[in-house]
């Protein structure tokens, strides 16, 4: 399932053009802000579809008959361009658990890539719901190493995944993969160049958010 939350109108479109702006991006902090505002957005769409329970909460007056969440989530990010949306997930959901994956393209001299994953610090994720934030899905090929390489501690009970801005070759390449996860969008582009980026995008999402980074 996609879900494109730029389909209604609301404030997430607000964030989205200042997102896109290049004028506005020179404001990093702005951008890492607009990006926690749509991660926050988003935990809160998802909470709606996770499974609740009543309980008794004994009050100065009394009891009260409340509903909470059965259980937390998982809370994973793609280092270090997800931290922006993770801390907006980690707002709404602040009892959850978190799964940090280092991963990133290594582009080769003939303009070709291939996806590096070298660093994975991980919770007990087995039936449990994991929810990953990723700001970009281009190719998808980043994010389906990454969810690999999760499944390998273990098997997910459900999956979301949220980000700021996808491709429809990189949704379609994921939920091929991953047919019963449930994509959120901030928006989505249609457009993918050769070299793998979205048009028109918003450029690094890392490098907007964190700074430029060197090439090695």
């Amino acid at each position: 399932m996609i879900i494109n939350l730029s389909d209604q109108n609301s404030l997430v479109c607000n964030w989205m053009s200042e997102l896109r702006d290049r004028d506005i991006q020179s404001d990093q902090m702005r951008f890492r802000r607009n990006l926690e505002r749509i991660g926050e957005v988003a935990a809160y769409e998802i909470s709606k579809k996770l499974v609740w329970e009543n309980k008794e909460v004994e009050t100065p007056l009394g009891i009260a008959n409340c509903k909470v969440l059965q259980s937390q989530p998982v809370l994973a990010t793609i280092l270090r361009a997800g931290l922006g949306m993770h801390n907006g997930l980690l707002n709404y959901f602040d009892k959850g658990e978190n799964a940090f994956i280092g991963a990133y393209r290594k582009h080769q001299e003939n303009g070709s890539f291939e996806i590096k994953l070298d660093y994975m610090s991980c919770p007990a994720i087995k039936d449990k719901v994991v929810i990953i934030s990723d700001p970009m899905i281009a190719t998808g090929a980043s994010l389906v190493k990454v969810i690999q390489s999760l499944k390998q501690e273990g098997e997910i009970k459900e999956l979301h995944i949220v980000c700021a801005i996808a491709c429809t070759v990189g949704l379609e390449y994921v939920l091929r993969a991953y047919p019963k996860a449930t994509i959120w969008c901030g928006d989505i582009d249609d457009e993918l160049t050769a070299k793998g980026y979205i048009v028109p995008g918003l450029g690094d999402a890392g490098d907007l958010a964190f700074g430029q980074k060197i090439q090695s």
